[in-house]
């Protein structure tokens, strides 16, 4: 039995069921990290925000020189036909990808020209809103855009937050607080972060060393549309040691609680419930 999903991938102009060969031990991407990627969801027939994330996808490539050959309405078109492939009601992840299949100027660097696309589909069950995760301080620390491609969602500094994530799961812990290279939290190992203090949100200042996330910015807009406070600024560990709430936004789940931090378990509280429930209007608002 294959270790991964149901999957459809479309790729050079037809649709590969699994988990096709699209890359050799020559292609750029695959020794030297050449590639880019995104995530959508889809979910309860809806696809919340798919254009805003093939949009940054087409940034990403550009921002690590690569070149993006797809146009946003061609993307969304591919992704009605993949999402079709599945059972009506399978919660999808949507990822649209890019990378360097040749070396260019020298081998460090790929050529924009050879850039591939591939746009995969597979099934992935939503996260549990009812369970959340707990948070430790992670062990390891954002880098900065001059030392990583931090405004593109390149897969070269995924293996970063897989250590952070390796460190706090043998501790015990789910997932961890991220800090940026002046101590401030930035993120999660994989996602954005909030606290809710005394009735007011509070996230991390997007400063370059964060993706500033796609749900991160639907979410505050809709909680501020609802009359909430929610500041931007510079956060602290301790910060989150206090908090009332912790909360985190990502595409993969959306808006998820977060139970415990280090041995202090916190409540599912109103802010987190109402910031779900904006979200998951949203979303559905934007059904057929």
């Amino acid at each position: 039995m294959a270790w991964y999903s149901q999957t459809w991938s479309w790729f050079e102009g037809e649709w590969l069921e699994g988990n096709p060969g699209i890359m050799g031990p020559r292609t750029h991407a695959t020794w030297l990290a050449s590639s880019v990627f995104d995530g959508a969801r889809c979910f309860d027939g809806v696809m919340p925000d798919l254009d805003l994330h093939l949009g940054r996808v087409n940034r990403s490539a550009e921002g690590l020189g690569l070149k993006a050959t797809m146009t946003v309405e061609a993307m969304t078109a591919l992704a009605g036909e993949g999402v079709r492939k599945f059972a009506p009601g399978t919660a999808l992840y949507i990822k649209p990808m890019y990378w360097a299949e040749a070396d260019g100027l020298s081998t460090i660097m790929g050529d924009p020209e050879t850039t591939k696309f591939c746009l995969c589909l597979f099934a992935a069950p939503m996260g549990d809103p009812g369970k959340g995760f707990s948070l430790t301080k992670g062990a390891y620390r954002r880098p900065t855009l001059e030392t990583m491609p931090t405004d593109s969602k390149a897969g070269c500094l995924y293996p970063n937050n897989a250590r952070i994530l390796a460190e706090a799961k043998g501790r015990g812990f789910d997932n961890a607080l991220v800090l940026d290279m002046l101590g401030n939290v930035a993120e999660t190992g994989t996602s954005n972060i909030f606290l809710a203090k005394d009735g007011v949100v509070r996230t991390p200042v997007p400063n370059g060393t964060f993706l500033n996330g796609i749900t991160r910015q639907r979410t505050i807009g809709l909680l501020r549309q609802d009359g909430v406070t929610v500041e931007e600024t510079s956060l602290t560990y301790e910060d989150f040691l206090r908090a009332d709430e912790i909360f985190s936004t990502g595409n993969y789940s959306k808006v998820m609680p977060i139970w415990k931090i280090d041995d202090r378990e916190l409540p599912q509280g109103p802010l987190f419930r109402r910031a779900r429930a904006l979200y998951m209007d949203f979303a559905h608002a934007r059904k057929g």
